[in-house]
């Protein structure tokens, strides 16, 4: 081979691996990030090929330049970084606003219920949990009431199961040989369940298959189906991971709701000053409209209301973490595999961290931010744990709190009944042992 044959073979390699290298760098990796967050439910403008947003945020940047702000204001987000500015209205929060016409949809559906029955008594409790397993299924797993129902009613039992044989002792191995009656009802649940999400798994697969459908969905079970058929085998979800997140998602989703939706009705039924502010800031920002999100953020009143029900009356009682590794926490040495109960309502109705009036619902604690009303203590309120393990439903919960309280707020004054009986009770989430029964009001 002479000297040219080898110089251009050397010149067609380096111009390949430069290819690769460059395809790998400009389209590769982008690709694969922007599809990572993506499974996550991140979402942001589309990557063009080489320039990323650079183009794009040019554009923008120049627009906002070329001509002074209209008015003296402190506003600038708009001006010093219009690409942010923009951004954050079209993808953030996305998820949470594309809920808003499915919650809406679900409560005026309750509240046309509700007409046949003013003036009478209604146990709320029971009404919001159609409604929040109505809000979930549609908003999270694309499927009906009646299926959602189904799985709803079967992860109730369990929960009552694994609440009635929390704090037994098991005897390791007995259960191979011989299982009690709870155990052979929670394993057909659990299969039951498994079902339930398989039907709809299949449902979506098939979509796609036939070309009904480009993707399996951007809501949660359409995330959880891309993980599940995910080509790297590291980030894969395993069908029963799948079947997990499912299960954790509906049920918190759904119970973690209606535990705060319920309770709150309860505080401002017994307080009806507090439940006439609440009214008043509604109708300040919607009126008689439906709610909106940017609406949403501005109610500071129903802040403060949510926030000192989630105090009172937090969703989860308590959760429990296992230590992996020994650590040592202030003085004390923890070893390996010790398991810690974090008492959340204990935290939150501790008077050494609220003050001597602790036990009395008084939003106004919270009138200048949660900072400021547990003394810059972060872990004095946590409704929601805190950290890497914090409720992924967080947001959700209290924006659907929100929502289907302007709603009713526009709608009915309440007040409690005479019938109603203080007993407070945990199963998985803060449940009222015999219901919440008000008196409804029209406006």
């Amino acid at each position: 081979m002479d000297s040219t044959a080898r110089l251009l073979i050397f010149l067609a390699g380096s111009l390949t691996l430069f290819l690769l290298k460059f395809l790998h760098k400009y389209w590769w990796i982008p690709f694969k990030i922007q599809r990572a967050l993506s499974l996550q439910g991140i979402k942001g403008p589309p990557y063009e090929f080489i320039h990323g947003n650079n183009k794009a945020s040019t554009r923008f940047r120049y627009e906002a330049l070329s001509k002074p702000m209209a008015s003296l204001t402190h506003n600038i987000v708009p001006r010093v970084i219009p690409q942010i500015h923009s951004w954050i209205n079209t993808y953030g929060d996305d998820d949470l606003h594309n809920m808003n016409p499915a919650v809406i949809a679900s409560v005026e559906t309750m509240l046309e219920k509700w007409k046949g029955r003013e003036g009478e008594e209604i146990e709320v409790f029971n009404e919001f949990r159609l409604l929040t397993s109505e809000v979930i299924s549609r908003t999270a797993f694309g499927s009906n009431y009646l299926e959602g129902k189904k799985i709803f009613d079967m992860l109730t039992k369990l929960a009552i199961l694994v609440s009635r044989n929390y704090f037994k002792t098991p005897i390791p191995g007995i259960s191979k040989i011989w299982k009690t009656a709870d155990e052979i009802e929670s394993e057909k649940l659990a299969n039951g369940i498994h079902d339930c999400v398989m039907e709809m798994v299949k449902r979506r697969e098939k979509k796609v298959e036939t070309g009904e459908a480009d993707g399996f969905g951007n809501d949660f079970l359409g995330l959880l189906i891309n993980a599940y058929r995910d080509s790297d085998e590291k980030n894969r979800f395993s069908i029963e991971d799948l079947v997990d997140e499912c299960k954790t998602f509906y049920f918190a989703g759904q119970e973690t709701t209606n535990s705060l939706l319920a309770w709150t009705i309860l505080v401002l039924a017994i307080h009806t000053k507090w439940q006439e502010k609440t009214r008043q800031e509604v109708f300040e920002v919607f009126g008689d409209q439906n709610p909106n999100s940017e609406g949403i953020a501005k109610l500071k009143i129903m802040n403060m209301v949510v926030n000192e029900t989630l105090r009172l009356y937090s969703p989860v009682a308590a959760v429990i973490r296992q230590i992996k590794k020994e650590v040592r926490l202030g003085k004390l040495v923890l070893p390996a595999n010790l398991e810690i109960l974090i008492p959340i309502i204990a935290l939150h109705h501790d008077p050494q961290l609220w003050g001597d009036d602790v036990h009395l619902f008084k939003p106004e604690r919270f009138v200048e931010g949660i900072a400021s009303a547990t003394k810059y203590n972060s872990a004095a309120f946590i409704p929601f744990s805190m950290g890497p393990r914090s409720c992924v439903g967080m947001s959700f919960a209290t924006t659907e709190t929100k929502v289907a309280l302007s709603m009713i707020l526009q709608r009915y004054a309440f007040t409690l009944s005479p019938t109603y009986v203080h007993a407070p009770f945990p199963v998985i989430t803060l449940q009222p042992q015999h219901g919440i029964q008000v008196m409804l009001h029209p406006l």
